[in-house]
C-alpha cells in the first residue's frame, strides 16, 4: 500500500517536492490539503458509531486502564478510529465522540496509575534530545501572543508541568515572579539546580520549581497568578475538567492561561492516521479549536484566542522551503486550521478580555 501510494505521488508530483521535509509536504503539494480533508470526512462517515457496551466487548481493558465516555459532553457512544503503536510494545486505541468530535484514548489510563507512564526515564527524556529546541519553541509561542508575555515585572506566573525548568529560565529572564510544579521529583531537582546557576534580573526574583500538585504546595494553592502555562501538558491530563477548574481558581482577576498541545485537526493526522506524531505513549486526549472551547467554557473561562502554528523551523526562518512554498504552507495551515500543534490563550474573566482585546482576536465563550 505504501509503495503504491509513493508511486502515485511520484506520478502526480514528479520530483519537485523530494527535497521538502516529510512533515511539510502535505502542506505544500497542490491539492493535497483538499484530498486529506476529503479522506477525513470519508473516514468519519464510514466508521460505525457503537455503544460503550459494544465497545467494551470489542476492545480489551489493560491493567492500568478504564473505559470512558466523552469527557467534554458525556456522550457514551464511540467511533473507533485509530490504533497507535510504538517502541517497547505500547499500543492503544483512539476513539472519536460522535456528538462533539472530541478524540481521546479509550480505554484510558486511570489517574492513580498515571505515574506508570513516566517511570524511570522521563526526566532523562526531558533533558535529552527533546530539550534541544524547546526554548526556541517557547519564544515563538510567546511571540505569537504579542505583549502578553513581553514584560513580566510585577506579574506572577505558574508553569504547570515545568519539567527540568527550561521555560522557568525564560520566565525569570523576562522578569516574572515564576514558579513551577511537576510530579517528577528528579525533574524538579534538575530544574532548581538549573535556576540556581542563573543570574536574576535586577529587581527580579529567582524562579523555583516544586514537587507535587498545586493543592499540595501552600504558596501555589493560594493562587493569585497572572499567567499559567501548559507546555505540551494538556494531552497528558486524565481529568481535564477537574484540572481546568483548578487552574481557573488559581488565576488572579485579569489572568490568562496559555496552552500548547498537539492539534487534533492537524493535516498530518489526517494524512498519517495511527502513525501521526501526536499519538505518543503518554498522550491521553487530543484537542482542537473546535473542542477546546467546550472545556474552557465548562470550567469558568470567558474567552479564548488561537494562533496558527506553521512549524518551528518555518517561524524561526531556518526552513529549507522556498518562499513560494512557505507562503503556500502558511495559507494551507490557516485554511484548514491544520497546523501540527495548537496554541491557545484562555481568558479568566471580562477584565482579562478587556486588557488584551486590542492585541488579540478573542472569541467569547
Amino acid at each position: 500500500m505504501v509503495s503504491a501510494r509513493r508511486k502515485l505521488y511520484k506520478l502526480v508530483y514528479g520530483t519537485r517536492y523530494d527535497k521538502v521535509p516529510w512533515g511539510q509536504r502535505v502542506y505544500v503539494r497542490p491539492g493535497e490539503r483538499q484530498i486529506r480533508e476529503a479522506q477525513w470526512r470519508l473516514r468519519i462517515a464510514r466508521t460505525p458509531v457503537i455503544s460503550l457496551d459494544e465497545y467494551r466487548e470489542r476492545v480489551p481493558l489493560g491493567e492500568i486502564e478504564e473505559y470512558l465516555s466523552c469527557m467534554l459532553c458525556g456522550e457514551s457512544r464511540q467511533q473507533k478510529l485509530f490504533e497507535p503503536t510504538g517502541g517497547k510494545g505500547w499500543r492503544y486505541h483512539v476513539v472519536r465522540c460522535p456528538s462533539c468530535g472530541f478524540l481521546y484514548r479509550n480505554p484510558n489510563v486511570r489517574p492513580e496509575r498515571l505515574g506508570d507512564l513516566y517511570a524511570n526515564s522521563y526526566s532523562k527524556f526531558l533533558t535529552g534530545d527533546y530539550a534541544e529546541n524547546r526554548q526556541r519553541r517557547y519564544r515563538l509561542v510567546m511571540k505569537s501572543f504579542g505583549p502578553v508575555f513581553e514584560e513580566g515585572r510585577g506579574r506572577r506566573l505558574l508553569d504547570f508541568g515545568c519539567g527540568a525548568g527550561l521555560f522557568l529560565e525564560l520566565a525569570q529572564e523576562r522578569g516574572f515572579d515564576a514558579s513551577g510544579v511537576d510530579l517528577s521529583p528528579d525533574s524538579v531537582e534538575q530544574a532548581n539546580a538549573r535556576l540556581q546557576a542563573l543570574p536574576v534580573p535586577e529587581g527580579g526574583t529567582r524562579a523555583r520549581a516544586h514537587f507535587g500538585a498545586p493543592a499540595d504546595i501552600p504558596e501555589i494553592a493560594a493562587g493569585g497568578f497572572d499567567v499559567i502555562t501548559l507546555w505540551s501538558v494538556l494531552a497528558h491530563l486524565p481529568r481535564p475538567l477537574d484540572d481546568f477548574t483548578g487552574f481557573r481558581e488559581l488565576l488572579a482577576p485579569g489572568g490568562v492561561l496559555m496552552i500548547l498541545t498537539v492539534n487534533a485537526r492537524s493535516l498530518l493526522l489526517k494524512a498519517y492516521g495511527s502513525k501521526w506524531s501526536g499519538f505518543t505513549k503518554n498522550h491521553l486526549m487530543f484537542y482542537s479549536s473546535q473542542t477546546l472551547p467546550t472545556l474552557l467554557r465548562k470550567t469558568g473561562f470567558k474567552g479564548v484566542a488561537f494562533a496558527s502554528h506553521y512549524g518551528d523551523t518555518v517561524e524561526a526562518g531556518t526552513t529549507r522551503l522556498a518562499p513560494e512554498l512557505r507562503r503556500r504552507l502558511e495559507a494551507n495551515v490557516r485554511r484548514s486550521d491544520g497546523g501540527n500543534m495548537m496554541r491557545a490563550l484562555a481568558f479568566a474573566d471580562e477584565e482579562a478580555i478587556a486588557r488584551w482585546r486590542d492585541h488579540l482576536k478573542i472569541h467569547r465563550l
